[in-house]
């Protein structure tokens, strides 16, 4: 058993013994129950799988392959696994809650408006929305991310002769357009094949809408999406639109003329409604007709207020953006005609102005309205860009998940889901915390207290439907970097398809601001069931090399527990 040394002063050291990672009861449990002889077989692992995981379609090339991906392990033997071997592989990768390499497997042929997207907001800004500097990185980390909409605001440099992409109205430095076009390009499909959508913030006169018009479609070529028609019934779907970039827009606000008289008004980010072309033929002839034809995808609010932004054209379909203190006040006498109008419209949430530090908010109130944008600053971090790094973890990660079919019903009567409404409990999940490691190898040994080994505890719980959230702690385990908590804690779920189980490690400290430890969100709807474990990832998404929890996951109706 090794020590480490904690320097308190010169004459005076702290020493501490570390221990090896021991295999916790559940686990000793499980592999009595399925070997023989204290050695288990590819047969019995396959058993194991099956039974106990509830891995229905498992085979014996699965088994054989997790043995030989224990091979290069000294404590592998030939003949199976003994319970070192098997608690190892149960701590690996080949044994994920959520696995990365799960495949597409939702129905991507139904309408754009019958998903959430994985949307950014200002994606071209690398920190604050005030003084940041603009950039193509944000935009090209977004999309190797699987961010599937991107926001661009368009702006007449300084000359007035070409376009820039800049927070207006802010001290955020200017980034050529051609320069983000171009990233957008190259990096659109690396992280998947279907869609992406740039949203236009468009403040350009005629001249320079000619000019954006030409570097779309010289950039873009094949790639961009075209439609026949402005007057779609019904939006194309990811499926027929794989690898394919469509332009979101509004016409220009400042430069038009005679702009009064138009059915719609636009919406810029700092609230105020500025007069657009309405749906009229005469009002839309003002437009450039070279810009409307990149178009893909309409926006703009109908004229008069909430009601009116609301109604749903039968003959044509479009976007509607609203702040997020927008959508929390319609949603307060407006819920069901919200989720009615996003079950052929799209709905774009964006964050309020006065975020001014990139922070975002709680996703869930535009999700369960069936809003597919909602929008966040993707350079910044917390529980909310977490939430929704975890949400877009589900359908293969490829930046589309399928609304539930609940949003997207409409009864004998017209009527649709409520979000307001009463829920039954639909399942109640179980969630063990065993044991976490990998600390002291991702973590310098003073990182968390100069003078003793961590004091680790375990925050878990459901970010989803209102009812639903729930968050339980652990125990604190003092001066370990290998913690065993052995806890278990229970979920009540009124809308599985909406939760995000949200895990974070914390380490106590007496001033009682925690230090963070790392932290790991996944979908509800496809973790996977028996012991697994989670790869932690740092306050900006990314996955550190060893630490992860051992956890167990289990699924029941309410009255079974």
């Amino acid at each position: 058993m090794s020590k480490q040394h904690f320097k308190v002063c010169l004459c005076w050291k702290r020493i501490f013994k570390t221990r090896v990672v021991e295999p916790p009861l559940d686990v000793r449990n499980a592999f009595n129950r399925f070997s023989t002889s204290g050695m288990m077989t590819v047969d019995e692992l396959l058993r194991f799988l099956i039974e106990y995981q509830g891995e229905k379609n498992a085979t014996k090339e699965d088994a054989q392959a997790i043995f030989d991906s224990l091979k290069h392990l000294n404590i592998f033997q030939r003949r199976g696994l003994h319970l070192e071997a098997f608690f190892r592989y149960l701590l690996g990768d080949h044994n994920l809650a959520h696995p990365p390499s799960q495949k597409v497997h939702h129905d991507m042929n139904a309408p754009l408006a019958h998903y959430f997207l994985f949307t950014g907001h200002n994606s071209y800004l690398t920190g604050n929305q005030v003084s940041s500097a603009s950039s193509v990185e944000p935009i090209k980390d977004a999309l190797l991310r699987g961010v599937r909409v991107i926001e661009l605001d368009l702006w007449p440099n300084s000359k007035g002769n070409d376009v820039e992409v800049r927070h207006g109205g802010t001290l955020t430095s200017p980034v050529d357009l051609q320069k983000c076009l171009q990233a957008i390009k190259e990096n659109a499909f690396n992280a998947s094949e279907y869609p992406v959508v740039i949203t236009f913030e468009d403040h350009l006169n005629s001249n320079l809408q000619k000019k954006v018009a030409k570097m779309v479609k010289e950039i873009f070529e094949e790639m961009l999406y075209c439609n026949e028609t402005e007057n779609l019934e019904k939006f194309p779907s990811p499926e027929s639109l794989k690898k394919r970039v469509l332009i979101s827009t509004k016409p220009p606000k400042e430069y038009l003329e005679g702009n009064t008289v138009g059915e719609e008004v636009s919406e810029n980010e700092n609230g105020t409604n500025l007069p657009d072309e309405g749906y009229q033929d005469e009002d839309e002839e003002k437009d450039v007709p070279q810009y409307r034809q990149i178009i893909a995808i309409h926006a703009g609010k109908l004229k008069g207020g909430l009601e009116n932004w609301l109604s749903d054209d039968p003959k044509k379909v479009r976007r509607l953006s609203l702040s997020e203190q927008e959508l929390e006040n319609a949603t307060k006498t407006h819920g069901t005609k919200i989720v009615r109008f996003t079950q052929r419209n799209l709905l774009r949430v964006f964050p309020k102005g006065t975020r001014l530090d990139s922070s975002n908010y709680n996703p869930f109130v535009g999700w369960m309205h069936g809003a597919q944008m909602v929008a966040f600053n993707m350079q910044g971090h917390g529980k909310h860009l977490w939430i929704m790094q975890g949400m877009f973890k589900a359908n293969g990660g490829c930046g589309y998940v399928k609304k539930p079919d609940f949003l997207l019903r409409r009864g004998q009567n017209d009527e649709v889901f409520n979000p307001n409404e009463k829920l039954d409990v639909k399942t109640v999940m179980t969630v063990k915390v065993f044991l976490g490691e990998g600390w002291h190898r991702d973590f310098h040994h003073t990182a968390f207290d100069r003078y003793s080994p961590p004091d680790f505890y375990t925050r878990i719980g459901i970010a989803g439907f209102p009812a639903d959230r729930d968050v339980k702690e652990t125990k604190k385990i003092e001066d370990e970097w290998l913690p065993a908590w052995n806890e278990e804690f229970e979920f009540q779920l009124r809308v599985p398809e909406l939760a995000v189980l949200r895990i974070q490690v914390l380490e106590y400290d007496t001033t009682g601001r925690p230090d963070f430890g790392g932290q790991a969100c996944l979908p509800v709807s496809e973790l996977r069931t028996g012991i697994r474990t989670v790869p932690f990832h740092d306050k900006k998404g990314n996955k550190y090399k060893h630490v992860r929890l051992l956890l167990s996951i289990k699924f029941g109706l309410p009255y079974d527990l």
